[in-house]
């Protein structure tokens, strides 16, 4: 399994993103650290590093996120995360305003884990549109 990612693919993977963090939709040019490719399922749970398998995540989304592949909801049950490839962000989350509003389970594990909702992010995200920067392309 390949680990480094090549700056060819990166691009690729960047592009297809419209350079935003495919989790919490804010622009690369827009973040203080920038975006990375995270592997949806990381290479120690078997996943590769398919363009089928990575998606464009800003640094706290992606730190956040780590090795993880999902978590225990509140009903104590085993949800996995939001996948950027397979899922409708639509479905499950809906922007008010500066919050990202989970719809469903996987919303709820991918809001919770990844600090969708914490308050530096959420005020971050409240002076973008004030700046008229976000929200940027709210996929389907």
């Amino acid at each position: 399994m390949a680990r480094w990612i090549s700056n060819e693919l990166r691009q690729t993977i960047a592009d297809r993103a419209k350079q935003l963090c495919e989790y919490c939709l804010i622009a690369e040019a827009d973040t203080f650290y920038g975006c990375e490719v995270d592997h949806i399922i990381s290479l120690k749970h078997g996943g590769s590093s398919d363009p089928s398998n990575l998606a464009y995540a800003c640094a706290l989304c992606n730190r956040a996120k780590g090795s993880d592949i999902g978590s225990i909801s509140g009903a104590r049950e085993f949800i996995r995360f939001f996948n950027p490839r397979t899922d409708s962000w639509s479905n499950h989350f809906r922007l008010e305003g500066a919050t990202i509003r989970p719809l469903t389970a996987i919303g709820e594990v991918t809001a919770r884990i990844l600090g969708f909702n914490e308050s530096a992010r959420v005020h971050e995200r409240e002076e973008m549109i004030q700046f008229g920067k976000y929200p940027n392309d709210v996929p389907e």
